[in-house]
C-alpha cells in the first residue's frame, strides 16, 4: 500500500504547503527518509538518482523543525555544485516553507559581493550556496556557522567532479560540531565515502531502488547513424516526435553552439547552454526555456547540472556521456513525477558496446530503431500540417483579420487550388521528398563482439595536436600520459593517437572533440590546484623544434595498438 505526505508525520503547515505544489504522493526516498529526520537527530547519508524529490525531502524538515528568527547566523546551510541549482534549491525551499516567514537567500559566485553581505548582516535563516562562494564568506567574516542545525551536501557526487571536495572540507571546519549532517548523491565514489567516514557521526544510510527513474517512466530507444549524418538525423528526430521540448546533450561547447546554430537556421527554437555563456545570459536562457519560448536546450554536461525544468517530453544524447551515472542523469530529466518521457541516443557503430554497457548500468533495454525515409517524413509533416490547422480553426480567436483577403483568393478559383497554393507557398521544401538527405544509417560489418580495431582507429581528418610540458627527462612515458588523460580528463586511451615525447615536452594526436574535452577538463583543475604539466593546442612553432630536435622516446601507435621505438636522427 502507498503512503501519503500524511502517513510521514508532516505537520498541518508542512501538508498545505505540499498541498499548494501539488504533490500527491511521496517518493521513495522522502518515505523512507523524512520520518527520520522529524524523529532523529542521526546523520544521514541518502543515495538517490537526479528527480527523486531530495530537495522537498529535507526542505519539508526544515519547514518542520526550524522556526523563522532571521539571524545573522543561519540555522542551516545547503552547498549545491552550481550557481544553477543553488537558485533552484533557494527558490524550492521557498515554496515549500508554507506559513513560516524564513529568510532563504542563494550566494554564489557572479552575484553581487555587496548585496549577498547585506543580507547575510541582515539576517537570514537558511544558506543555500556554491562552496567556493560560501567559503568567501566564511573567511572574510560575513557568514559564520557556528550555531547551524543542519549542515546539508546536495548532489555531492557532482560537487567532487567538479573539484569542490577540499573547499567542503574547508567550510565544514567553520561549522558547528553540533549540527545535523545530510548527504545526497546519486553515487557513492570511495571520495564522498571517506568524506562521511571522517565528518558524519553514525550516519544512516539510505539507498534507494537504483536507476528506479530510468526503468518506469522514460522509453530508450537509439539510432546508428554515420557521424557526418548526425545532424540531418537530429533534425529529423525532433521532426517524428509530437509536441517536442527537451534538452539535447553534447559533448563540448563548440558543438552546443553549432548544434544551436543550426536548429535556429532550420526554423527550431533553440538555445546554447554552456560553460562560456555569462551569468546573466545563463538565467535568460533558462527563463526561457521553463516558459516554452525555447523548446531545444542544447547543453554541455557541466552547464546542466542542477537543471530542473519540469515536464520535459524528451532527453537526446547527441554524444555519448563519459560515463554510465552521466548517462542515467542526462535520461532522468525526463519522465519524471510519474509522466512518461523518452531518451534519445545517436551512436555510431564504435559506440554500440558503450551504449549497451550504459544500459546494463540502468538496468534497462535501450531499443533500437530506424529512421523515417523522406516519405515517411513528408506523411508526417502532412498529419502535422492537419493538427496545427485544426487547432488554429478551433482556437484561433483573430482568423477574422484574414477572411477580407481569403475570399479574394476564392474569387473565380477552386478552392482546392487555393489551398494547393498556399502549401506549396508555405511547406514546399518540407513536403518535398527531395528535400530530405537520403541518410544512410552505419551499418555493423562485424557482429557486436567481432573485431572493432578499425572502428578505435583514428583519422587524421578531424585531429588535432596538444602540447604537454612533460618530457623523457621529466619522467614521461606514452602509458603515463595516458594514464593521466584517462583519469584525470575522462578521455578513454583508445581514443588518443600518436605521442612524440621529446627532451622537455611531448604531443599527443586526439580527435577534435576529446581535445575540447581535455582542455576544458584541464583548464578547470588550473582554478582550484596548479599542475606541473601544462596542456595548450600545438602551434606551428613548437612542432617545428620538435621536428629539430627528434624524439628520443617512444611513439605509441594511433588506436592504442602498441609501442615502437622511434629512430634517434
Amino acid at each position: 500500500m502507498n503512503q501519503s505526505f500524511q502517513d510521514l508525520g508532516l505537520s498541518q503547515c508542512a501538508l498545505e504547503a505540499i498541498s499548494e505544489k501539488g504533490f500527491e504522493e511521496p517518493t521513495e526516498i522522502q518515505v523512507q527518509t523524512i520520518p527520520l529526520l522529524l524523529t532523529s537527530q542521526q546523520d544521514v547519508i541518502a543515495q538517490a538518482q537526479t528527480g527523486t524529490g531530495k530537495t522537498a525531502t529535507f526542505g519539508l524538515v526544515f519547514t518542520d523543525k526550524l522556526t523563522p528568527q532571521k539571524s545573522k547566523v543561519p540555522q542551516a546551510i545547503v552547498l549545491a555544485p552550481t550557481r544553477e541549482l543553488a537558485v533552484q534549491v533557494a527558490e524550492e525551499l521557498d515554496s515549500l516553507k508554507g506559513s513560516k516567514n524564513f529568510s532563504i537567500i542563494p550566494i554564489y559566485g557572479g552575484q553581487s559581493w555587496g548585496m549577498q553581505s547585506k543580507h547575510l548582516s541582515s539576517g537570514v535563516d537558511i544558506v543555500v550556496g556554491t562552496p567556493g562562494r560560501v567559503l568567501d564568506h566564511l573567511k572574510k567574516g560575513t557568514l559564520k556557522l557556528d550555531q547551524i542545525k543542519y549542515f546539508v551536501l546536495d548532489e555531492a557526487d557532482e560537487m567532487l567532479n567538479m573539484g569542490f571536495i577540499d573547499d567542503i572540507e574547508d567550510i565544514l571546519g567553520y561549522a558547528s560540531k553540533e549540527r545535523q549532517m545530510l548527504l545526497f548523491s546519486a553515487t557513492m565514489p570511495k571520495r564522498i565515502a571517506d568524506l562521511a567516514q571522517k565528518y558524519m557521526n553514525n550516519a544512516v544510510n539510505i539507498k534507494t531502488q537504483a536507476d528506479q527513474i530510468a526503468n518506469n517512466s522514460v522509453d530508450q530507444i537509439y539510432f546508428e547513424i554515420s557521424k557526418h549524418h548526425k545532424f540531418e538525423a537530429l533534425c529529423r528526430i525532433i521532426d517524428m516526435e509530437e509536441d517536442f521540448y527537451g534538452i539535447i546533450f553534447c559533448r563540448t561547447k563548440i558543438d552546443s553552439d553549432y548544434v544551436s546554430q543550426h536548429l535556429n537556421q532550420r526554423g527550431y527554437r533553440a538555445e546554447p547552454f554552456h560553460g562560456d555563456i555569462t551569468q546573466d545570459r545563463r538565467e535568460q536562457v533558462l527563463r526561457n526555456f521553463r516558459d516554452r519560448k525555447t523548446e531545444v536546450l542544447v547543453a554541455t554536461d557541466v552547464a546542466a547540472r542542477g537543471i530542473d525544468v519540469s515536464d520535459l517530453t524528451h532527453v537526446i544524447n547527441y554524444a555519448l556521456p563519459q560515463d554510465s551515472e552521466s548517462y542515467v542523469h542526462r535520461i532522468g530529466r525526463t519522465g519524471r513525477a510519474g509522466k512518461e518521457g523518452k531518451a534519445i541516443t545517436l551512436i555510431t557503430p564504435s559506440e554500440y558496446r558503450k551504449l549497451r554497457q550504459f544500459g546494463h548500468h540502468a538496468k534497462a533495454e535501450i531499443q533500437k530503431q530506424s529512421l523515417p525515409d523522406a516519405g515517411e517524413m513528408v506523411d508526417l509533416k502532412k498529419k502535422k500540417i492537419m493538427r496545427d490547422i485544426e487547432t488554429l480553426l478551433h482556437t484561433s480567436d483573430d482568423l477574422k483579420r484574414y477572411e477580407d483577403l481569403g475570399a479574394q483568393m476564392f474569387k473565380g478559383q477552386k478552392p482546392q487550388n487555393v489551398i494547393a497554393a498556399l502549401l506549396k507557398y508555405s511547406f514546399s521544401a518540407s513536403l518535398d521528398e527531395t528535400s530530405y538527405k537520403n541518410l544512410q544509417e552505419a551499418r555493423k560489418t562485424r557482429s557486436d563482439r567481432g573485431d572493432r580495431s578499425k572502428d578505435r582507429s583514428i583519422n587524421n581528418l578531424g585531429t588535432t595536436r596538444l602540447f604537454l610540458t612533460t618530457g623523457y627527462k621529466t619522467g614521461a612515458h606514452p602509458v603515463q600520459i595516458l594514464n593521466m588523460i584517462e583519469k584525470n580528463f575522462g578521455v578513454s586511451r583508445q581514443l588518443i593517437g600518436d605521442i612524440d615525447i621529446m627532451e622537455s615536452y611531448s604531443f599527443i594526436t586526439v580527435p577534435l572533440a576529446e581535445a575540447e574535452v581535455i582542455l576544458d577538463a584541464f583548464h578547470a583543475s588550473q582554478k582550484k590546484r596548479r599542475s606541473p604539466i601544462r596542456i595548450e593546442r600545438a602551434t606551428p612553432a613548437q612542432e617545428n623544434g620538435k621536428r629539430a630536435q627528434g624524439s628520443r622516446n617512444q611513439k605509441r601507435g594511433r588506436g592504442g595498438n602498441g609501442q615502437r621505438r622511434k629512430r634517434r636522427r
